[in-house]
């Protein structure tokens, strides 16, 4: 007597970004593949003959190809708006990586009523909220917002033992002075987007 086996449960495929995957595999699709972004998803589109081997390698294939134009959109100013569930899956690997994962937020989102912060914490929940402004800044002005709520998590007030915590951060100078110069712009009415950027890298 032989037994049936319960076919497996397949995780759901994430971008390295944290934001979920979906596969459409189409009969009148014959040769092309293409990959792009609908409503925080990462759809890749496949011919409907395609084997589970094929589909696995071109999804691979695909997935990094967004994501470099992630990044050439980063480096222009323009980037791919991120959901809070990706937001959140990168503020953990930013404070494995600067932090030693000391800094354990509860949630983070991304709010559109913070017109006079770029961001903020609140310690005694382990909350973080960013401006959603921030969405069409280069990603590491965004990553160092990120990064400054996050030492706030274990430092509450701007003291010498806050400051230090971001010294491993490269960006952090130069995103402080992106972020004034914005500020000011904006204060005096003027439109920072008219302005020619400069090259991010």
């Amino acid at each position: 007597m032989t037994s049936r086996s319960e076919p497996a449960t397949r995780a759901p495929r994430l971008t390295a970004d944290g934001a979920p995957v979906e596969v459409r595999r189409s009969a009148r699709r014959t040769r092309t593949v293409a990959a792009f972004w609908e409503n925080g998803t990462a759809v890749v589109a496949i011919p409907a003959r395609f084997t589970a081997a094929q589909e696995s390698e071109w999804v691979h294939r695909m997935l990094e190809k967004l994501h470099r134009q992630g990044e050439r959109r980063s480096r222009k100013g323009k980037r791919q708006p991120a959901t809070d569930a990706a937001l959140a899956a990168h503020a953990a690997d930013l404070s494995a990586q600067y932090f030693g994962g000391r800094a354990v937020p509860t949630s983070v989102r991304w709010v559109s009523n913070q017109n006079s912060r770029w961001g903020s914490a609140t310690p005694s929940e382990g909350s973080i909220r960013l401006s959603d402004k921030l969405k069409a800044m280069p990603q590491w002005v965004i990553d160092y917002v990120l990064l400054h709520e996050l030492a706030h998590l274990l430092v509450a007030g701007h003291n010498a033992a806050f400051w230090k915590l971001l010294e491993g951060y490269p960006e952090t100078d130069r995103a402080k002075a992106f972020l004034e110069g914005v500020s000011f712009a904006t204060s005096r009415g003027l439109d920072p987007d008219a302005v020619p950027a400069a090259d991010a890298d």
